[in-house]
């Protein structure tokens, strides 16, 4: 085919930042979704319900004229959430989840959770409130390869804590493993995982391809190709507890270019044409609409849009470079 329509999907994973940086990359967003999933790592990071709504009321402030993207705030789980903070999230109407990150795990982790059995009163509050525990699913440790991290935290920390706690919706978000995706699949109906366009794409061969790659450098890292390649086949398979997170995290030039650079691709310019690329490539485009536009609306129970979004199979330009206030650049993700 060489035209598509489907409902306008939503991006369930997704870094927007703030000040300049938020103003810059908003519009590309707000260009091809509707709603996202709004991560809440910013420094401070975002723990409170109020805090959540001034965020929100921050992002809507930033809209392109005439947008009606709509954006679905979270928390940031840490030591110190309690019951009663993850109920007044709830009852604000603005919280859809409360984000996992293992502490120092990946960008703006410092305070993430160090013992996370310590929380099971608020793991149940959330589970109670029909609040979502959205999952970076790495294990870290002095001997624990970074290849390896997701493994060992599905086998060590994620199943004991769904066996704990069945009642609780988890989101295992940017699976990049093939356990990962075995794990999600062979889940109950309170299990579910996003899949990025660019763990679809590159595996660990193109973090070197030719030189040091920083600009196709993320966490959790990309593996292996056969990873790759189990995640390419259950994202096209139609699973319906499979959805679209692009993940898209964007940073300057010269912190990804630096000494120790920042972990993160920014994809929203061109994300569901990336996620079409792929599914054109596996013989799947007839599952592109329920990965893109359904079963994460049915998983976080939120309504299909009415609004259509037409793909038409041409030339994608590369977006290159988008400039911030105050001089910074990023650099959008573009497979080459």
């Amino acid at each position: 085919m060489d035209a598509l329509r489907i409902p306008r999907p939503d991006d369930f994973h997704l870094h927007l930042r703030d000040g300049a940086m938020l103003r810059a990359v908003l519009a590309d967003t707000c260009r091809t979704f509707g709603r996202a999933i709004v991560m809440p790592n910013l420094v401070p990071p975002v723990t409170t319900a109020a805090e959540a709504e001034a965020y929100r009321a921050r992002i809507l402030a930033s809209r392109p004229a005439g947008s009606d993207f709509e954006p679905l705030m979270t928390l940031y789980l840490t030591d110190r959430t309690t019951p009663n903070a993850v109920r007044a999230a709830a009852a604000s109407r603005v919280v859809h989840g409360v984000k996992l990150y293992p502490a120092h795990a990946t960008t703006n982790a410092a305070h993430g959770v160090t013992e996370l059995e310590a929380l099971d009163d608020t793991l149940d509050a959330m589970a109670e409130a029909g609040l979502p525990l959205l999952v970076h699913g790495e294990k870290l440790g002095p001997d624990i390869d970074v290849f390896d991290r997701e493994a060992r935290f599905i086998e060590g920390v994620l199943a004991p804590l769904v066996a704990r706690h069945p009642a609780l919706k988890v989101v295992l978000e940017h699976v990049t493993t093939k356990q990962g995706i075995e794990w999600v699949m062979a889940g109950g109906d309170n299990v579910a995982g996003t899949l990025t366009a660019h763990h679809l794409m590159l595996d660990r061969n193109d973090l070197f391809d030719g030189g040091l790659r920083p600009h196709h450098y993320c966490l959790p890292v990309v593996k292996r190709r056969e990873h790759k390649q189990a995640l390419r086949k259950a994202a096209c398979s139609g699973h319906p507890r499979l959805f679209l997170g692009t993940d898209s995290a964007p940073h300057p030039v010269r912190a990804k270019e630096s000494a120790c650079g920042c972990a993160g691709l920014y994809t929203a310019p061109t994300a569901l044409e990336l996620y079409a690329q792929v599914f054109d490539e596996e013989g799947a485009l007839d599952h592109l609409e329920a990965f893109a536009s359904r079963n994460g609306q049915r998983f976080y129970r939120l309504p299909v849009s009415e609004v259509q979004v037409e793909l038409r199979r041409e030339e994608t330009p590369d977006p290159g470079r988008l400039q911030v206030e105050g001089g910074d650049e990023v650099l959008a993700f573009h497979p080459k």
